[in-house]
């Protein structure tokens, strides 16, 4: 045994010198290259990262400091480049930045600040505090270097602000902002003059609108009289073909994406729309969730209407619609695909199970790959890999024979996303990430975050602006006579047509498990730098929302909510129509101070629940976001409002945790559910005090408050209403 030991270490010395050699001659051969004059230059890059990162605070701002080593190409000598920009600051102090940024190194700044502004102030509080700065001008005279670069800086915020977000302007109640801010604006320049202009046009126009109001009308609701539900023919849909269906309604889709602006998908301001006075915020998002919807409505109404039909007959209106999704696949337009994908997995139609069976296979098989594109696994990672694909692609990325049977190729294509993907982003940072630091600061870092996911939806919009379609009246002529149909109708024609007492196989129970979110504190790292591409999903927000969703199935904390229901028969179908909303895609009633789910050692422990309220339409599951500091009343009234019902009944009614074999643990009236819960069960139950007897029919709210689709993801029918 000795003498194998001392043959290794032998050979291992054996091996260290013939290394030292090596590196020894290679070393001489380097240091001769470096004395003789070569014809070949090379660059040598040093692989330590020489860049340092600090924060400083000044007066009332502070700023993430950038401090980078550079070494010209002739000198030895390094030289240090500074850049910075604002972390978080006061309101006076970033609205007044926007005139500083440039000159700071900051020239992203201007654009996340007009895109976002709105979740911390308002435009006339902007314009205020920038007119009064323009009072004070600095510098010695006009022609001095510091007057001209300030004068610049005005022309450029303003024109960038009125060229991008014209409603801003139009919007003001009254005109006198802008007369008081026109005759301050810079008298040197042609882009000045314009500007100025341009403003005062503006004022003219609110000046007559106050004058005469009825002409200027709010015309984004719907106008005419309801569709006739005796001159809807169910069937006509068979006779226009496949293309020309998906062609009209990506026109359709098109037109309300172009319109669409992004900063009402601010989680913000999308997840408080349903509060008084907040009707009509947000009214970009509200068009497109009602064409979603309509959508929906037309594809179960063409299905379950005609109630006569044999089975072969209605199996082709669904090999119909197949066709179409597969047609707007092709096109580009993934609203429309989820939307039908989502109407044929709903209740009513999921369930007809010998319909179904007479359906082709292979229409079966491609139905199957389109409902794939939209599981929710890996946060919609699947979707988002299309987009980051074909997001500003001129064609879809599908076979030659998909491409040449299903588009015209002399037209380049815009991409239509699925908006609910946005949204749950969007609204998933405004619950995670806190709007104010410790000491009161503005957290524009947040901002940044959001403006990330807002620049997706603008560089999709530029694709989709030089788009051209062929209207065709026939077409539409129809669309727009299709009825609407409730949840209560709906399940009533796909009970006629197959009757409740046979169990449908297609489908599993729906599950929700409990979220813990114990570590969003390493999630919350510092925007270091812009992503290489708007569609890199790599880049630091969607990092930050990866870890989020590991957290949970549903794709956001607490402002979406998600409704599940047992598999049987007689549970009510899914809500696909704007006639008779549930509320959903709101903050519990636990979360309203933004929960953070230790940050910072900070913030409360959170846990997603589902809470079932036996009602006689139908069992109905909502998710409840609960804290630690959540009492059980708090979490009642919560449960109560997500299910439409008084939240001031809460004293009536009782929490039950649903445990395994058919238990059944009841929390104290005025304990903390966090703590009493167990968890072994994710399954809670309002029951009413004193017995089993449901308080009564469900009370839909009369509210404008439209919902996108459940989802059936990889044979299994997850329930999730995402507005």
């Amino acid at each position: 045994m000795r003498s194998k030991g001392q043959d290794g270490n032998t050979a291992g010395g054996f091996i260290l010198k013939i290394y030292r050699k090596l590196r020894d001659c290679c070393l001489s051969e380097l240091a001769q290259e470096e004395a003789e004059p070569s014809p070949m230059k090379t660059t040598w890059y040093c692989p330590l990262d020489l860049s340092t990162v600090v924060e400083e605070e000044e007066d009332g701002v502070i700023y993430t400091v950038v401090v980078k080593q550079q070494h010209g190409p002739n000198s030895p000598v390094s030289t240090a480049s500074r850049s910075q920009c604002v972390k978080a600051g006061t309101e006076e102090k970033l609205v007044l930045h926007l005139l500083h940024s440039f000159s700071m190194g900051d020239s992203s700044f201007i654009s996340i600040f007009l895109s976002t502004y709105r979740s911390f102030t308002s435009t006339e509080r902007v314009l205020d505090i920038l007119t009064d700065r323009l009072e004070y001008l600095p510098g010695d005279g006009e022609r001095s270097h510091t007057r001209q670069s300030f004068n610049k800086a005005v022309c450029t915020v303003f024109s960038t602000w009125l060229s991008e977000y014209p409603e801003d302007f139009k919007g003001l109640r009254e005109p006198s902002r802008l007369l008081r801010l026109a005759p301050l604006l810079p008298q040197d320049s042609s882009s000045a003059a314009d500007l100025r202009a341009s403003l005062l046009r503006i004022a003219e126009e609110l000046s007559e609108r106050a004058l005469l109001p009825d002409a200027h009308r709010d015309q984004t609701g719907f106008s005419g009289p309801p569709p006739d539900p005796a001159r809807f023919e169910p069937t006509s849909i068979l006779g226009f073909p496949a293309a020309l269906s998906a062609e009209q309604l990506t026109k359709i889709e098109t037109e309300l994406f172009v319109r669409l602006v992004p900063y009402h998908c601010l989680g913000s301001l999308w997840s408080q729309r349903d509060k008084k006075g907040r009707e009509g915020v947000c009214w970009s998002v509200r068009a497109t969730v009602r064409q979603f919807n309509k959508l929906a409505n037309a594809v179960l109404a063409s299905c379950l209407w005609p109630t006569k039909l044999r089975r072969q007959q209605r199996a082709r209106l669904l090999e119909k619609w197949i066709s179409v999704a597969e047609d707007c696949r092709a096109r580009k337009n993934f609203s429309s695909l989820y939307a039908i994908v989502s109407a044929l997995q709903s209740n009513p139609i999921h369930r007809l199970r010998r319909t179904w069976q007479e359906t082709d296979r292979e229409a079966l098989r491609r139905y199957e790959e389109l409902a794939e594109i939209f599981s929710d696994k890996d946060n919609y990672s699947q979707s988002r890999e299309l987009l980051k694909e074909e997001g500003t692609s001129k064609f879809a990325n599908l076979d030659n024979r998909l491409n040449s049977r299903h588009l015209n190729r002399s037209h380049a294509q815009g991409t239509v996303p699925y908006l609910g993907i946005f949204l749950t982003d969007l609204t998933m940072l405004d619950t995670a990430v806190k709007d104010r630091l410790d000491n009161g600061y503005i957290n524009f870092d947040k901002r940044r975050r959001e403006f990330e996911v807002l620049a997706q939806i603008r560089l999709l919009q530029s694709s989709c602006k030089n788009c051209v379609f062929v209207t065709d009246e026939a077409f539409l002529q129809w669309y727009h006579s299709v009825p609407t149909l409730t949840e209560e109708q709906s399940y009533r024609l796909s009970n006629e047509i197959e009757a409740p007492s046979e169990p449908s196989p297609r489908g599993l129970t729906p599950t929700v498990v409990i979220t813990q979110c114990p570590d969003l504190s390493a999630s919350r790292s510092s925007l270091a730098g812009d992503s290489d591409s708007l569609f890199d999903f790599h880049s630091p927000v969607n990092n930050f929302l990866s870890k989020l969703t590991k957290h949970m199935r549903s794709p956001s904390v607490s402002c979406l909510d998600v409704d599940t229901s047992p598999p049987t028969v007689e549970s009510t179908p899914t809500t696909l129509t704007p006639t008779t909303p549930t509320k959903s895609h709101r903050r519990s009633a636990s979360c309203g101070n933004n929960p953070t789910g230790n940050i910072q050692g900070s913030g409360p422990d959170m846990r997603i629940i589902r809470i079932r309220m036996d009602l006689q339409d139908g069992n109905l599951y909502r998710s409840i976001l609960v804290t630690s500091n959540d009492k059980t009343p708090t979490v009642i009234s919560s449960a109560l409002e997500k299910h439409n019902q008084d939240p001031k009944q809460a004293s009536r009614y009782e929490l039950i945790q649903l445990l395994p074999e058919g238990k059944e643990l009841v929390i104290p009236p005025t304990g903390n559910v966090f703590y009493a819960m167990t968890s072994s069960s994710v399954d809670f139950l309002l029951r009413r005090k004193g017995g089993n007897t449901p308080f009564g029919p469900q009370s839909i709210s009369p509210e404008t408050s439209a919902t996108f689709p459940r989802i059936k993801a990889k044979g299994r029918r997850l329930v999730r209403t995402l507005f």
